[in-house]
């Protein structure tokens, strides 16, 4: 009965909500809300957006890499997806002699298209509902790990029951804090390739500078392809792979739009905690964010350091220092945007709501919120440690790198002489993949500051020991001085292997001894996470029943979701030079001219940019009213690894690619701020006039399903400029 009350909650909220609102699962679609989505402009049945026997357009959006999402546009398999997201694909791909991220890449035939290592796409095949059947094993009297241990077996069974002995990925999630529970079953498909990305002065335009706010100018797209077996099956590279035929791709629209269209995103956004009470927030703007914005912007300062010497390191780390500079500032932001936007005092009338509702013959529910008040008095400075110890994981290569290849080096080194010929192969293939994109100097320097960032601001009483008791200011020689220094010396040592040497290496005993600490750590406060979790699970479920009018949806978990509304304003701001933006939705080529700046990091543009935009050279991608769009708003709910997501008309075609969010709603991912909070997207048409008449790469173009509408310009063709770099220049006329 419980169930039933949640799921008839669940629908009469999503009937009531707003448009812009929400992030909804494409199953619950046809039973929750196909009419609602009619009215604002939807021409699609629910059928045609998600459909397991039906080819729908669910089939079109992919998982990009499990970090960003992308869409098929063509019958060819050919990705549409964000710069930023194939950022570490151009930059791996890149030379000091061969620049791809500077001055770009385009595949002129299609034998020009290369293997994109290491990456690839997800299909969602279908879900289900697993709610009721892992839920009848569960109780609320459970320790977490034998709830851990059920949900684990049940995952177990589920996905062994829908692999297709292997053929499938499935995965179990659960929704609304592990009060319900879904499955997932996907394809995976290994063999992409790149096949465009525009130089960084356009797809990364306005750089730091411009990031997280309106108006932008940025063509932040890239290009890739599916290739499959010649069956249209998965498989691993291959030059006898061809390029896949997807069940559905997305038309490209060439209409235009205008303030009040309707906007649909599909995508998968990573996470969002909209349900997290004041005292969550409050820790996080006053100790976990802060931590984390002082740690990244540390370890920006050191990359950066070395990459202004050094072409090679600047390739090597530019993806690396791009997501740790995207984090910087979004963290930073929401910190500001929650003490704007009142953040906390809205989060506090809710909760007096539902302490009224428990005292109102609710009391299973009393003391929930004073439990959970007290857990983060609890954690307050444990969770400051993790923060710091976060970026130190994810910034200083030499501890990680030490702990996972001194498990291999020590199999490696107890083997005898035959048993390490027949290891070889794999211990070489793990020492050049960590030491592919490596600095020593950088690496050393980052150790010693992270560490002693660390040392500095954590409490002692949650510090690890280990780090604790480190000299700081001479790691990096502790570092340089070990089997792990570089590829140089770890080869040396598989050359001569010696597991007495190997056990007394100092980093390899500092990075064990790091793991030490975080497990028992995790077991100290292994029953007050589990009290938390319980209680959060309670708040939300009692929150579903004292607010039977609110909207309520569940939190992104990186699982395809949909949002929907319309193209939009955002309200001007006194302070912000928009750049000759007229009407507040869109940007212009006139826009992005009037921001370059010669030679500038952030806003230098190509010569031939220029040019073309002093020829009024844009062709069919102009705008009706006669200039080229850049980039537009809509009011669509988005967040993380939403990026790349296809922005879709009523009729099913494609008309942007969303790329950010904007500074004055990012407090974004635990609250929706309804009057700020917007979508920024690159205009699709701005991204076929950089591939054909900026990159001349026509041939992309021909591909696509051109929807044409009555007011689009005629088609001027461009010719191939024959370049996988910096195309030609166009003569200006006299």
């Amino acid at each position: 009965m419980k169930r039933i009350f949640l799921l008839f909650t669940f629908l009469l909220s999503f009937a009531q909500m707003r448009a812009d609102e929400g992030m909804w699962l494409l199953m619950l679609i046809k039973r929750l809300n196909g009419v609602d989505m009619q009215k604002e402009g939807l021409h699609l049945t629910p059928e045609e957006i998600y459909s397991v026997n039906n080819s729908s357009l669910k089939d079109a959006i992919v998982s990009f890499g499990g970090f960003c999402t992308g869409e098929i546009v063509s019958d060819k398999g050919l990705i549409f997806t964000n710069h930023h997201c194939g950022y570490g694909a151009v930059a791996a791909a890149s030379t000091p002699e061969k620049d791809y991220l500077k001055n770009g890449f385009w595949a002129m035939k299609q034998k020009d298209e290369f293997n994109a290592k290491d990456l690839y796409v997800r299909f969602l095949v279908r879900m289900d509902d697993a709610t009721q059947r892992i839920n009848s094993k569960l109780n609320n009297n459970m320790t977490g790990e034998q709830r851990k241990a059920v949900i684990d077996a049940e995952t177990k069974a589920i996905q062994a029951e829908n692999s297709e002995n292997g053929k499938y990925t499935v995965v179990v999630k659960d929704f609304f804090n592990g009060n319900e529970f879904y499955y997932f079953v996907y394809q995976d498909y290994k063999d992409i390739r790149l096949v465009g990305a525009p130089p960084s002065s356009l797809g990364k335009f306005g750089g730091d500078t411009d990031n997280w706010e309106w108006p932008r100018h940025t063509a932040d797209f890239t290009v890739f392809r599916v290739y499959a077996d010649a069956a249209g099956n998965p498989a691993e590279y291959s030059p006898s792979n061809v390029p896949l035929k997807p069940k559905h791709f997305l038309p490209v629209s060439l209409k235009g739009i205008k303030p009040g269209d309707f906007s649909m995103i599909l995508g998968y956004p990573g996470r969002t905690n909209r349900y997290l009470t004041s005292y969550g927030i409050q820790q996080m703007v006053a100790k976990d964010y802060p931590a984390w914005v002082e740690a990244s912007k540390l370890a920006m300062d050191v990359m950066k350091k070395y990459m202004d010497k050094d072409k090679a390191t600047q390739l090597n780390y530019a993806s690396q220092y791009a997501s740790v500079a995207n984090y910087w500032k979004n963290r930073q932001g929401t910190i500001d945007a929650v003490a704007k936007n009142g953040t906390i005092a809205d989060k506090q009338n809710i909760e007096k709501i539902f302490r009224d509702w428990t005292l109102n013959g609710n009391l299973e529910y009393d003391g929930v919120l004073e439990a959970i008040s007290s857990y983060y008095k609890q954690v307050s400075d444990r969770n400051v440690e993790r923060n710091y110890m976060t970026q130190l994981s994810r910034n200083s290569k030499y501890l990680s790198i030490a702990y996972q290849l001194g498990s291999v080096l020590r199999a490696y080194a107890e083997q005898d002489l035959q048993g390490r010929l027949a290891m070889k192969p794999k211990v070489d293939a793990a020492v050049k993949s960590v030491y592919e994109n490596f600095n020593t100097q950088l690496e050393g320097e980052m150790l010693n500051s992270m560490v002693n960032l660390y040392q500095t601001r954590v409490s002692k009483e949650v510090a690890s020991p280990t780090l604790m008791a480190l000299d700081a200011k001479n790691l990096s020689n502790v570092a340089f001085s070990s089997i792990f220094a570089n590829k140089t010396s770890v080869t040396n040592f598989i050359l001569n292997p010696d597991r007495l040497k190997l056990d007394a290496d100092p980093l390899l005993k500092t990075s064990n001894g790091l793991a030490t600490d975080q497990r028992l750590s995790a077991e100290k406060y292994a029953k007050v996470d589990d009290n938390f979790a319980k209680n959060s699970r309670l708040f939300l479920a009692g929150l579903m029943k004292a607010m039977p009018e609110k909207k309520f949806y569940p939190d992104a978990n990186s699982t395809m979701r949909l949002t929907y509304g319309t193209v939009d304003r955002l309200p001007v701001r006194t302070d912000r030079n928009y750049h000759g933006v007229t009407d507040n939705y869109y940007t212009d080529m006139t826009g992005l001219v009037n921001k370059y700046k010669k030679g500038d990091e952030e806003f230098d543009l190509p010569q031939r940019v220029i040019d073309l935009y002093n020829l009024k050279d844009f062709g069919q991608y102009a705008d009706a009213a006669g200039y080229m769009p850049v980039n537009f708003l809509s009011n669509n709910d988005i967040t993380g690894g939403n990026s790349g997501s296809p922005v879709i008309d009523g009729d099913g075609n494609l008309i942007g690619i969303a790329f950010d969010g904007n500074s004055e709603a990012l407090s974004g991912d635990i609250v929706f701020e309804p009057e700020w909070q917007k979508t920024i997207n690159v205009d699709v048409r701005f991204v076929l006039w950089v591939i054909d008449k900026y990159a001349g790469a026509r041939r992309l173009v021909d591909e696509l399903k051109l929807v044409r509408g009555e007011n689009t310009p005629p088609d001027t063709k461009t010719k191939n400029s024959g370049t996988t770099s910096e195309p030609k220049k166009t003569k200006k006329k006299k």
